[in-house]
């Protein structure tokens, strides 16, 4: 049994993002960090988003973004940088699972979202980052 999760869908809304490596171990991220900038500068560009904080981890990351008004779609920025940055990547070891269905095998599936309440939670966020 898997859960329907459904992602809040708020235009224009202030987003906390958490988003991590398959392989928590792992120091891609910031080994390769100029494949991290390129993918969220070619996504930017082609979808605008505000970045309020972002912070590169060794295997993760957090971010603050500000939708643009009438833009609730974080999921598609979020392929695209996924995408973009596994692209930009020698292919390495998969599972039997991740060839089944074409994917490279380098992010979780998911990531966590937080919807921003006012200006505390905002501050929160930021400094977290």
């Amino acid at each position: 049994f898997m859960p329907n999760y459904v992602r809040p869908k708020v235009p224009g809304a202030t987003i906390f993002f958490t988003v991590n490596l398959a392989d928590r171990g792992s120091s891609a991220l910031i080994r390769n960090i100029g494949n991290v900038r390129q993918a969220v500068q070619i996504t930017q560009s082609e979808r605008p988003f505000r970045i309020d904080a972002w912070v590169v981890l060794p295997d993760h990351m957090h971010c603050v973004w500000a939708l643009p008004k009438g833009d609730a779609d974080y999921a598609a920025k979020w392929r695209l940088i996924k995408s973009r940055y596994s692209q930009s990547l020698p292919n390495g070891q998969r599972r039997e699972s991740h060839i089944r269905k074409a994917e490279r095998g380098v992010w979780q599936h998911r990531f966590w979202e937080h919807h921003i309440r006012n200006a505390d939670d905002s501050r929160t966020h930021i400094e977290y980052c």
